[in-house]
């Protein structure tokens, strides 16, 4: 069914509680998992802010670390039995997720989606992003509950 699963992870404690399950799903297909991790630090350069050498030292800090984390998380799916590495890219998320997945021939991207309050109501997720755009199935994991924003109706309403 699965042999090559992309886990998108942000070195958070909320996207990494996908791992048990891709763990589950891996094993159970005989899948290669390869957790990923995307760095922006690198392309958040703005006109008049600080000077390139800090966003060149903010992205390497963010690659090493990214690669550290990426090299553990990777370790311990091995030490479970899953057949495991790793990649780091830099740029937007969703479309070196997206871009990985096709170059690499992933055939599913499991990722968690735990929502960014507001602002992601209107502006859209990674992994919004991610599902409207991928050319492979994506299992998508919730992992906290979260109360969407109320609708005009119901905040003049008092609901």
């Amino acid at each position: 069914m699965f042999k090559n699963i992309l886990v998108p992870l942000d070195g958070s404690d909320l996207a990494a509680k996908i791992l048990p399950q891709v763990e589950e799903v891996a094993k159970m297909c005989q899948a290669q998992v390869t957790v990923m991790m995307v760095g922006e630090a690198g392309i958040k350069q703005l006109a008049g802010g600080p000077s390139p050498d800090v966003f060149k030292q903010a992205a390497a800090h963010e690659k090493k670390h990214g690669e550290q984390y990426l090299e553990k998380v990777a370790g311990d799916l091995k030490a479970k039995g899953v057949d495991a590495n790793w990649a780091y890219a830099e740029g937007m998320a969703a479309r070196e997720i997206i871009a990985y997945a096709d170059k690499q021939g992933m055939d599913l991207i499991a990722l968690a989606t735990h929502g960014k309050g507001e602002v992601a109501w209107v502006m859209g997720s990674t992994a919004e992003k991610v599902v409207s755009h991928a050319t492979v199935p994506v299992l998508l994991l919730r992992v906290i509950e979260y109360k969407p924003p109320l609708l005009k109706e119901e905040f003049f309403l008092g609901a």
